[in-house]
């Protein structure tokens, strides 16, 4: 008979694995030495422990694979919050159902429901040998062979073949996050449409529109495709013509299909005209009211429309204001970005006051996301803290969980280029298609299951 486990034995990561894991738990729920598999490599991902409810070799993973569990262990003074996205990005990459992840201290499992996971159970070390019970009826290599057993003999009730949760989500309404700073230079481009793919990539339908004059989002989706004015195919059907017309120009006809994410995202371009044009649309009784009009006649068509704003209080700015349900403000927490809050939160208040006249409610404000932070370990584990205390209280809107730091990644997709005969044409990708496995990639992955969550199509 096994001893009890002790998580005071364990001094580091090895002895987690060893004492915790290979003489304990594997054995305890069932696995013998042929089901299960150390330091597996599949493509880029490195698993400490792989086991199977039954025997596999060489071992699959993919929809009809066995019912397995990736057993992940971390050093005992590591938290395990800051290893919640990997393991996430496992099991949602490899199809596997369950992940455990301990630092000896503690013992997390978590099961994978579609495009997320969530935490099935928690212990302390110090309780393993009481819980095992619960641990088995989750885990444990029996378990988890009955359950294979019902799901080859009723295919249609296994969680893999349910009817997916986006489908019938669907029928709800179509929900509008517009991203807003008046401060340039925060991220928000790269915020708004790394986030498109990410939310795409769960299944959601995704239109983004670009109400920036600059077309930076219009750019980075991958639409410019002439580097010559002469050739410029947006100029005549972009964001300025659906916000002119009453009858011409409906959004399913303006916007372009953009293979910047696979699978494809929506574009609603943004153009320079936008500028000079500014005067004549403020002339316009209709133009701050006629994108919501045109977003509800394709509202059946998409689930999540992200608006990209400028960083102004212009007439631009105000119409996606007028028109989202939620905002996000994208700051790198510098000092000028968190004096521009004042305004935001000024500008905001008028919004409202003119949406409460067209009975609208109020925008509701996601949080303030922290954008283009630094990596400096000193700046985040010090300075990045402080100032997200400090902006919470002093400017009363919370700042969300998800960070985006500016890593290489980021930049170097942004920068991808494709050659047509002797022109070289911008091609940029999202991070989550350049590199899946990339920190970057977590991060928006993170982000857009918060945004999910917050606008309750989770």
């Amino acid at each position: 008979m096994l001893s009890p486990f002790k998580p005071e034995l364990c001094r580091n990561e090895s002895e987690v694995e060893s004492k915790l894991i290979v003489q304990y738990l594997l054995p305890q729920l069932g696995y013998t030495p042929d089901t299960w598999h150390q330091e597996v490599a599949v493509g880029s991902i490195r698993l400490d422990f792989l086991a199977f409810a039954a025997q596999v070799v060489p071992f699959v993973l993919d929809a009809n694979s066995p019912l397995s569990i990736v057993m992940e262990a971390k050093h005992p003074k590591q938290n395990l919050n800051n290893h919640v996205s990997r393991l996430r990005h496992y099991l949602i990459s490899l199809n596997l159902r369950y992940g455990l992840l301990t630092n000896g201290k503690e013992v997390r499992i978590y099961e994978k429901f579609q495009y997320d996971i969530k935490l099935a159970f928690q212990c302390s070390g110090n309780d393993v040998e009481t819980k095992l019970e619960e641990i088995k009826g989750l885990i444990g290599r029996e378990s988890l062979n009955h359950r294979q057993s019902i799901n080859n003999l009723h295919p249609q009730i296994s969680e893999e073949n349910q009817p997916n949760n986006s489908e019938t989500k669907r029928q709800n309404s179509m929900k509008i996050v517009a991203i807003y700073h008046n401060k340039g230079g925060v991220g928000k481009t790269t915020t708004v449409v790394n986030l498109a793919a990410a939310l795409r990539k769960k299944g959601k339908r995704v239109l983004v529109i670009d109400l920036d004059s600059q077309a930076n989002t219009t750019f980075a989706t991958g639409l410019i495709k002439f580097d010559d004015e002469e050739f410029d195919d947006i100029k005549d059907s972009n964001i300025y013509h659906v916000l002119n017309s009453e009858d011409f120009y409906p959004i399913s006809e303006v916007a372009r299909k953009s293979n910047f994410s696979n699978p494809e995202i929506y574009v609603v371009p943004g153009h320079i005209n936008l500028i000079k044009n500014e005067k004549e649309l403020n002339e316009l009784d209709y133009s701050r009211l006629i994108l919501i009009q045109k977003l509800e006649a394709v509202k059946d068509q998409y689930d999540i429309v992200l608006i990209d704003t400028p960083p102004s209080l212009n007439l631009y700015a105000k119409i996606a204001l007028i028109t989202t349900d939620y905002l996000i403000i994208p700051s790198d927490l510098k000092p000028f970005a968190n004096q521009g809050l004042t305004n935001v939160k000024e500008f905001i208040k008028s919004i409202n006051g003119f949406r409460k006249q067209i009975r609208k409610p109020p925008i509701e404000i996601i949080g303030i996301l922290a954008s283009k932070i630094s990596t400096n370990a000193r700046f985040v584990q010090s300075t990045l803290k402080n100032r997200i205390e400090k902006i919470s209280s002093r400017y009363g809107i919370n700042v969300m969980d998800a960070v985006i730091y500016e890593r290489e990644d980021l930049a170097k997709c942004a920068e991808k280029v494709q050659i047509i005969g002797d022109i070289e044409i911008a091609d940029p990708i999202s991070v989550l298609d350049f590199k899946p496995s990339s920190t970057s990639a977590q991060e928006f992955e993170l982000l857009a299951i918060e945004v999910l969550q917050k606008i309750g199509l989770n």
